[in-house]
């Protein structure tokens, strides 16, 4: 098998299959939490402009790195390094195993998540869900071992065979998805819209207290928050750049998949903290937002379970989105690194790891601290790797004569030493703050 044979999406599939993977739970309950306990519309400027600066020299360089190597992220990085020469390549190869480590770490842990929103959604098909105390019935479920086996089996063994077909079910399956969850969020932003004292959360959101940006926290958070939900963590996007035509222009691909990321953060915003301030309850509550406040608040209004079937179905579509670019990064750099096995032994073996962990799975809870880990050290580390590996190992020349290939006008040096100082620092500044929270906390 040729090692770079170019399997192209289509311009909007690309698109689409990249939102899909930067579109999840940081946008659905991570965003509006942070946004509601940081400063509202302060936390939302600082917020953007990490979006911005990330997209333009972050996620695009993740683009060319990808479509350069064509190999998924252990090439990537083992072809980055070796611009310096084969030594160092070799280094490379090994440097990359650490942000490849992240992406199944993220897999094994959102295949949970993602299991207790299958059984959200299944609750309100039945409708169960809509006669129950909420707190309670999370509670129920969430604090018992192996309460979603069966949901945790379905997720992993969808969202693999999802995958079999190679690249191009990533994006047939995500045309799908992507248009319907935006479809439904509209829907459930407007129906909120109507809620009594909705306004109230429209003026949080939207009402300036520039004092709040004197805070540096707030700048932490949103950084953290951008690099997330952009998937800018050295590894994942890197495989979706693999299946980019040589004629596309990375900057302004990144640019669009982060409006688009930020447009359904945006939405689900709309969607939950209007709804938290019609009903006085805490908007910065996290994921009890999405299984505790959000079900308690439809099963007031009309049709409230039509809306609960439609609000789980989009979170399901984003989940398993999202987990098609962690397993798909992995899957596919395994597969490049060991030509002897086959696309589907790998993903059998993928979906055997995790399958394998959901058989000892404890209650929601006890997974905060493998999480902890995955974001704090692994994800943290992982982003910096990349960007240190792609602005300071990799040559200048090399990477911008990927990242000039199909651009109108060529990126120079403006480009690359804002990619080289500015993101960089960032990366660094995220990593060193989270080691430390977290010895000091």
């Amino acid at each position: 098998m040729d090692q770079k044979k170019q399997r192209n999406f289509s311009r909007w599939g690309f698109l689409l299959s990249a939102v899909g993977s930067a579109v999840g739970m940081a946008n659905v309950w991570g965003f509006p939490a942070k946004m509601g306990s940081h400063g509202g519309f302060a936390f939302l400027v600082a917020y953007l402009f990490f979006v911005a600066l990330f997209s333009v020299v972050g996620l695009s360089t993740e683009y060319a790195i990808g479509r350069r190597a064509r190999t998924g992220t252990l090439g990537s990085y083992r072809e980055a390094w070796a611009t310096r020469g084969e030594g160092m390549g070799r280094i490379g190869g090994l440097v990359g195993w650490l942000p490849l480590a992240g992406s199944m770490c993220i897999a094994i842990g959102y295949a949970v998540i993602v299991s207790y929103v299958l059984k959200a959604f299944f609750d309100s098909v039945t409708g169960g869900l809509m006669h129950v105390d909420t707190g309670a019935w999370f509670d129920a479920f969430s604090g018992t071992a192996y309460s979603v086996i069966p949901f945790h089996v379905i997720v992993v063994v969808g969202t693999l065979l999802t995958l079999l077909l190679g690249a191009k079910s990533i994006e047939k399956s995500n045309k799908i998805m992507m248009p319907a969850f935006f479809i439904i969020f509209v829907i459930l932003a407007v129906r909120v819209s109507l809620l009594p004292g909705a306004a109230e959360g429209y003026k949080f959101m939207f009402t300036p207290r520039w004092e709040t940006l004197k805070d540096p926290m707030v700048w932490v958070w949103a950084m953290g928050q951008a690099f997330f939900s952009l998937s800018v963590t050295g590894s994942g996007m890197i495989v979706y750049g693999a299946y980019l035509d040589e004629k596309e222009s990375v900057v302004p691909l990144a640019v669009r998949t982060a409006i688009f990321d930020t447009i359904a953060a945006l939405v689900a915003a709309l969607v939950i903290i209007p709804a938290c301030f019609a009903y006085g309850l805490d908007v910065g509550a996290g994921p009890a937002l999405l299984f505790v406040t959000l079900p308690r608040i439809l099963q007031d209004i009309p049709f409230g379970q039509v809306f609960a079937i439609f609000l789980y179905t989009a979170m399901v579509f984003a989940g398993i989105s999202s987990l098609q670019n962690m397993f798909e990064a992995v899957g596919e750099s395994l597969q490049h690194r060991f030509p002897k096995l086959s696309r589907r032994m790998v993903l059998v073996v993928l979906g055997v790891i995790c399958l394998g962990f959901g058989l000892h799975m404890e209650p929601i809870f006890q997974w905060g601290p493998w999480m902890d880990i995955v974001s704090i050290y692994i994800i943290p580390i992982g982003a910096t790797l990349g960007a240190l590996s792609w602005f300071w190992v990799m040559k200048k020349d090399d990477l911008m004569s990927e990242i000039n290939k199909g651009a109108e006008r060529p990126y120079g040096g403006l480009w690359y030493n804002v990619g080289r100082w500015l993101y960089v620092c960032c990366a660094v500044i995220l990593c060193g703050v989270a080691l430390i929270m977290k010895i000091a906390f």
